[in-house]
């Protein structure tokens, strides 16, 4: 039963043909048989009044059309598509036999009446429509969020949709680390220090400039780093920092988070340097980075808490300017506007359409 009715799922139309066949079937079948028994089970109650022949007829027809479409409507409709509606798997499974009996019995019937129907809509200029017609964006969130608001998803599922959904919105921009944040290293300094640099960091890939920060070279490794560090006896001079590097990966700043999830399953990398029109590099994206975004803050034993931020006993929160919007969103659970500008700094700016000075107070959002 399962695997037929996974198979009429793939293969839908035919069977929701037959379904309505079946229904219209019944329709005039009722209408067929109805009329004549009640009016032979009206006839004796009619016949001590004196009404005419034609008069009873019409009084068994009225009666019968009333009783009949009743409860062809409530048992015949209603009800099943209710009960499909609430228990779909259960339905499914039971239903499954009998309606491929009656696919393969009417097959003939159902396949002469498609086809006159899809000449005259051919013959009419008018595309025939399908059941599996593709759901837009935003008709699958009104899906999930009624799906939420009804218990049948929780709400954390219903905000990866969301998110996943709201993904293509974004570009790389948005969630980046600005290069003034990043963290990269000199390749020009001693294999020793650099080592200490790429392993006191919490990070796993690090970026390595020549000449200035803006000059990215390469990423470091930290396990290839730590693979050097065995072959050579942890002899840290012997170590080409230059060579140990991959290749950079540079993206334009106006790619989507979605076509660039995409560009890095397809790589299998981790981590991309973002640029603008010119070329100059700034800031990074990783993998985590666009993660975050559909699953909320990915922590483990080596993150740090956003830098920048500091909760003051007061219970008021002091920020730095360069803190990005959507990563104090996530660490405080707020829901500052992000439209407009990408850290905090600049959020101040577009409000107080000014530079504000030192020690200058506004109220924003609150």
């Amino acid at each position: 039963g399962a695997r037929l009715s996974q198979e009429m799922m793939r293969n839908v139309e035919p069977y929701l043909a037959c379904c309505q066949l079946g229904i219209t079937m019944a329709s005039l079948g009722l209408g067929w048989v109805g009329e004549p028994t009640v009016a032979a089970l009206l006839r004796p109650l009619l016949l001590p009044l004196g009404i005419s022949e034609t008069a009873q007829h019409f009084i068994a027809f009225v009666v019968g059309f009333l009783v009949f479409s009743s409860l062809h409507i409530v048992f015949g409709e209603q009800v099943p598509k209710t009960l499909a509606i609430r228990e779909p798997e259960p339905v499914a499974l039971w239903i499954a036999w009998p309606l491929q009996a009656s696919f393969i019995l009417f097959y003939p019937l159902n396949w002469l009446l498609n086809a006159a129907s899809s000449s005259v809509l051919r013959l009419l200029g008018v595309r025939e429509a399908s059941h599996l017609e593709v759901l837009t964006d935003v008709e699958i969130e009104g899906l999930v969020q009624v799906s939420a608001e009804h218990g049948e998803m929780e709400e954390a599922q219903a905000e990866y949709i969301h998110n996943l959904i709201d993904l293509g919105e974004l570009d790389v921009a948005d969630v980046m680390v600005h290069r003034t944040n990043m963290h990269s290293i000199d390749v020009a300094e001693p294999p020793a220090k650099v080592i200490d640099d790429i392993l006191s960091t919490p990070y796993s890939r690090v970026p390595i400039w020549e000449s200035e920060p803006e000059n990215i070279v390469g990423i470091v490794h930290a396990k290839d780093l730590l693979k050097q560090l065995r072959q050579t006896g942890g002899d840290a001079t012997r170590i080409n920092i230059r060579a140990l590097a991959t290749k950079p990966w540079f993206i334009p700043d106006t790619t989507s988070l979605t076509d660039q999830l995409n560009a890095f399953l397809k790589r299998k990398l981790h981590i991309a340097l973002v640029v603008d029109e010119y070329g100059e590099v700034q800031g990074l994206v990783t993998l985590e980075d666009i993660l975050e975004e559909i699953v909320g803050d990915i922590s483990d034993e080596h993150d740090v808490v956003v830098e920048g931020v500091r909760p003051q006993a007061d219970g008021s929160v002091t920020v730095d300017g360069t803190v990005p919007i959507r990563d104090l969103n996530r660490a405080m659970r707020w829901e500052l506007p992000d439209e407009e500008a990408t850290t905090i700094a600049g959020l101040v700016i577009h409000e107080a359409r000014t530079i504000p000075e030192p020690g200058q107070a506004f109220t924003f959002h609150g």
